[in-house]
């Protein structure tokens, strides 16, 4: 069972969200926070699997609640999923640089809304990945001159080869299809270059390639 927090201002949206979230047979919705203090207590106190957190709420932004929820070792196992009205934002970059799963749209299809919840519940890929891609391009490339990366100098070649298509979004089945691997060995290989570089998840991964140069804004768009 996926155990979900919504974390949202308005009720109306936290509503549509459970009524969507609730019909399906594997996913249940444990709390809900009307602000971003509240969310981060009851991660605390709950531990959901997902937290679906808005950003732009009151007493604690979702960008900082995100921050405190990510970097509190207790809360390792807790995916942060963002929320927002704007696929190109500079509050949700800095959520995924810190450390959340990725992010969906609100108006977002139901079907896309369950499928992301239990995609980022597993691990296995970002949330809408050619959204994320871009968001991140777009604000990797302002980035000059990138330090050289010691963990990325670490990486063998053919884990090189699965952080780039990582980062272009690609799932684990999609990548072994891409480099004639089994999805298990794909997997094996994303879970050592999670381990060799830090990194919280997926997404972070997509950060870091971008950041350290490895990849450039809309390659293999």
């Amino acid at each position: 069972m996926i155990r979900v927090l919504l974390a949202d201002d308005q009720t109306l949206v936290r509503a549509g969200f459970r009524s969507i979230l609730e019909g399906e047979d594997d996913i249940e919705i444990v709390a809900e926070a009307g602000d971003g203090e509240r969310a981060v207590r009851l991660a605390d106190e709950l531990r959901p699997d997902v937290v679906l957190m808005d950003i732009r709420m009151p007493v604690l932004d979702g960008l900082e609640a995100t921050r405190r929820i990510v970097t509190d070792p207790r809360l390792a196992g807790v995916k942060v999923v963002i929320l927002t009205t704007f696929d190109l934002d500079d509050y949700v970059y800095g959520a995924i640089k810190a450390g959340a799963s990725g992010f969906l749209v609100k108006d977002t299809e139901p079907p896309e809304l369950i499928h992301g919840v239990r995609v980022v519940a597993r691990g296995d890929a970002l949330l809408a990945p050619t959204v994320t891609r871009r968001l991140i391009a777009e604000f990797a490339s302002r980035i000059t001159a990138p330090p050289p990366s010691v963990e990325l100098n670490a990486l063998t070649d053919r884990e090189r080869e699965v952080l780039e298509l990582v980062a272009a979004g690609l799932s684990n089945e999609e990548i072994a299809a891409r480099l004639v691997l089994s999805p298990a060995t794909a997997k094996t290989h994303v879970s050592r270059i999670l381990s060799k570089l830090g990194a919280r998840d997926r997404a972070q991964l997509v950060v870091l390639a971008y950041e350290s140069g490895m990849i450039k804004p809309g390659w293999l768009s």
